[in-house]
């Protein structure tokens, strides 16, 4: 059973800094690319940050701000996010993409608000 279990959500004031984590079984962990999607109220699923084989990427909005990165011992992926703006209020899911098949799984989700 794959499971992707996302933690680390919560409320932070405008310039805070959270850190998302994501704890994935049940699959080839080094056989995924692992993403932060995130989706404001309203508003359509967005990608926010992807980390490949060396490769990551972000969305403009987030980048210099928010670090994606991996431990493949541990099966974890993590959202470091810095600076964080009202914007970025969210629910933010972890995702991991095969990078043959394409097939995607998704976590439950963590809420993050950034309000004052």
């Amino acid at each position: 059973q794959v499971q992707l279990v996302e933690s680390g959500g919560g409320m932070v004031q405008p310039g805070g800094s959270l850190r998302l984590s994501c704890a994935v079984s049940g699959i080839i962990f080094s056989s995924y690319d692992m993403g932060w999607y995130r989706q404001a109220p309203g508003k359509q699923h967005e990608l926010a940050a992807l980390i490949g084989l060396g490769t990551t990427t972000y969305a403009g909005s987030v980048k210099g701000r928010f670090t994606i990165f991996r431990d493949y011992d541990k099966n974890m992926v993590y959202l470091r996010m810095n600076s964080l703006k009202p914007e970025a209020t969210a629910v933010y899911y972890c995702t991991a993409v095969h990078r043959t098949s394409g097939a995607v799984y998704w976590g439950q989700g963590t809420q993050v608000t950034v309000s004052s």
